[in-house]
């Protein structure tokens, strides 16, 4: 399977951001870009050949990354001039030759599972959804009254969240058009005939169209760093204790490792994972706790997409990786 990402836009709502800097390297925190993390969520999830699709200020994306950048093979096809998306994908299918290509927006922020989406792409195209989350507070209503409102909602429907695979037997029916918008003149047609599924995960996806769309992804990361398996977000530290909330993709899991001073409570708020020690294996689910005293190696691995929440003593880099299989 090859990887793709579109990053050939201008970028014009962050601008004076974008004049000297493609949005795709936008920084997320300090040294760590939109970018980045796309690429790396790729290689984690086992795509190691990625093709960027370029177009304005290309050359800092090339500068950035090279030929290889992280294990991960990087291409480029670039564009002289914006014409589209479809425009981009066909590109990419002619040049590149692969049974399934996994595509994804150069401007997506997001926490998703990509080896689950991999893992559910059973027919000719998966694409990830999100909930609509309202910009707007709304009004309660009840009999010519207004009895309440809610902050910016989660609503009942989904959004196109900017990642999907397309299988090699759809490359005659994406020709069809040489330029314009895939999701507006192919999409629709796939999803008429049947062969559009989706993959539905309830995680952090930010796309950065604003500035203030950007503050709200620098935010997010303010305290959280991400890892191979998820996510782990600093909540509380003090002088006596510290408060982690962790995210472990389904099928992924920490390193084995232990802790020298830090003693450890852990929560599970959704999900379920097997803490894997030394002499037994321990199946933790949603709503119950386990202590890890210090000095105890273990690892924790996820059966489902995991929520936990990690009470410990105040001791924040305390972590002696034993075995990783993660190329770090």
């Amino acid at each position: 399977m090859i990887g793709a990402i579109l990053c050939g836009g201008y970028g014009k709502r962050l601008k004076p951001l974008t004049d000297n800097v493609p949005k795709p390297l936008l920084e997320i925190k300090n040294g760590y870009t939109i970018l980045d993390k796309q690429i790396l969520q790729f290689k984690y999830a086992g795509v190691n050949r990625v093709v960027l699709l370029c177009g304005h200020l290309h050359e800092k994306i090339q500068e950035r990354f090279g030929e290889k950048w992280n294990g991960v093979e990087i291409n480029y096809l670039i564009e002289d001039e914006p014409r589209g998306t479809l425009y981009a994908i066909n590109n990419l299918m002619e040049n590149f030759d692969s049974d399934n290509y996994i595509i994804r927006n150069g401007d997506v922020v997001c926490d998703a599972n990509i080896k689950e989406i991999i893992e559910e792409h059973k027919n000719q195209m998966i694409m990830y959804i999100t909930p609509l989350v309202s910009p707007y507070g709304i009004a309660e209503l009840s009999e010519k009254k207004i009895i309440g409102f809610k902050e910016k909602p989660v609503l009942n429907h989904y959004l196109n969240a900017g990642i999907y695979i397309i299988s090699k037997e759809l490359k005659t029916l994406i020709s069809k058009y040489k330029e314009g918008s895939i999701e507006d003149l192919i999409f629709p047609e796939i999803a008429r005939s049947g062969l559009m599924n989706y993959y539905k995960e309830d995680v952090f996806w930010q796309s950065v169209d604003s500035i203030k769309d950007l503050k709200r992804v620098n935010d997010e990361y303010s305290n959280k760093e991400d890892k191979p398996w998820g996510y782990e977000k600093t909540i509380v530290l003090t002088d006596k204790y510290l408060t982690k909330e962790l995210y472990l993709m389904k099928n992924e899991g920490t390193s084995h490792h232990k802790h020298s001073k830090k003693d450890e409570t852990m929560h599970i708020t959704s999900g379920e994972v097997l803490i894997k020690f030394d002499d037994k294996e321990v199946s933790v689910k949603k709503n119950k706790t386990i202590r890890i005293e210090p000095c105890t190696p273990h690892k924790i691995l996820a059966l489902e997409n995991t929520i936990l929440q990690e009470y410990s003593t105040p001791h924040p880099n305390d972590t002696i990786r034993i075995k990783d299989k993660y190329d770090r």
